[in-house]
């Protein structure tokens, strides 16, 4: 805008628009007010299209980002023993199945030499049985003593196995139980691996510290999808329900309410909304606070679509578009000699828009700067 049209700007205030209104003859209420293009450009008039509105959205409401607890792995020493070695660090990507530590275990020894002893006996418990059963055959032996090899040989071998499977809870891979029953080679070397494919969100110990069976070492997580955990007045619950969109401002990231809380805080008064990120959840971290908008169907859209009736349409427009007067609202429409003071309902006042409802089509252009002025020859025209 020049020197000149910022003058003009200054004299055209309400009472030069008022001014204009009367002294210009401008139309009488429920008429154009017909502008010229130079008058346009001194109210600095702006005009764009209503955008169709199917949903309402909230104000922002604090959020935090947390990672699904089905997501969430706590790894832990499986045995007693000192940490040799830590392979991976907080932050890091792995792989299911990769080595996060290394770790020394006197008990590992204990339950290899206890396997390779079951070993040993199950080998001679079942030379045994084989003897018993020839003899047996033969007639030489009762029916009685065959069982009871039968039984210990059983036994020896549900021995074996118990050894092996405690192994392989303790993190010995089956190959390494094989290669152990097959060389009879004891190692005290453990590797403690990752159950799943995620990120490193937290250590919880350092090398060389002597840890107890069941201590926590790491924190593993999938990072996708991610959760919000969003605190919603209760007074602001109305429409809000599963499934519900959810939109973080300035992030492009939406997502879906999954649950909303049946318990309400008692130091806020707030009820935990929970919501679901899926497409742009990379670009969020757990543990962190952001903001979020919640989306949801008001009363007049969601009565029409359960009744089949035509409801009037909803359009969001920028919140400096609409004008009020006299308790109802308005906005202005551009039409064939100006622009016309057109009534509308007001179904919510979000942070920059307004979502309305009226006689208005997707090709309607609306003014959206230089509302107060209009309003001003407006009211003056009416006068």
């Amino acid at each position: 805008m020049n020197k000149t049209q910022h003058a003009a700007a200054r004299v055209l205030t309400l009472g030069g628009a008022l001014m204009l209104a009367n002294g210009l003859g401008l139309a009488g209420a429920g008429e154009p007010v017909a502008l010229t293009a130079e008058q346009r450009t001194a109210f600095g008039i702006e005009v764009a299209e209503p955008q169709p509105a199917d949903q309402v959205l909230s104000r922002r409401y604090p959020a935090q980002v947390t990672v699904p607890v089905r997501q969430t792995h706590v790894v832990s020493a499986p045995l007693d023993g000192t940490l040799t070695g830590l392979l991976v660090a907080e932050g890091e990507a792995v792989e299911a199945g990769q080595p996060l530590a290394r770790m020394q275990s006197p008990g590992l020894l204990e339950t290899q030499g206890a396997l390779l002893e079951a070993l040993s006996k199950l080998s001679l418990a079942r030379s045994e049985l084989e003897r018993d059963r020839a003899l047996f055959a033969e007639g030489l032996v009762p029916k009685r003593r065959l069982e009871s090899s039968q039984a210990q040989f059983n036994e020896l071998a549900t021995a074996v196995d118990q050894w092996s499977q405690r192994l392989a809870l303790s993190g010995m891979p089956d190959q390494a139980v094989e290669a152990l029953k097959r060389d009879r080679r004891l190692s005290g070397v453990l590797e403690v691996r990752s159950p799943i494919a995620g990120v490193v969100l937290e250590q919880m110990v350092g090398t060389g510290q002597a840890v107890a069976a069941a201590a926590p070492l790491f924190r593993v997580a999938r990072l996708s999808p991610l959760w919000l955990e969003i605190h919603v007045p209760l007074d602001a619950l109305g429409g809000v329900s599963p499934e519900a969109q959810v939109i973080l401002p300035g992030e492009d990231i939406r997502g879906r309410v999954l649950t909303v809380g049946r318990q309400v805080h008692g130091e806020d008064q707030g009820v935990l909304v929970r919501a679901e990120v899926v497409e742009g959840a990379d670009r969020l971290r757990p543990g962190q606070f952001v903001e979020a908008q919640l989306g949801y169907s008001p009363s007049w859209a969601a009565g029409g679509a359960a009744s089949g009736t035509t409801q009037t349409p909803g359009w969001r427009v920028p919140a400096a578009a609409v004008v009020r007067h006299a308790g109802g609202a308005y906005v202005f429409a551009e039409r064939a000699g100006g622009f016309v003071a057109v009534p509308v309902d007001l179904v919510s006042e979000e942070e920059r828009s307004a979502v309305i409802t009226g006689h208005l089509s997707a090709t309607d252009r609306i003014a959206v700067t230089g509302v107060v002025a209009l309003k001003a020859a407006w009211l003056g025209a009416a006068e």
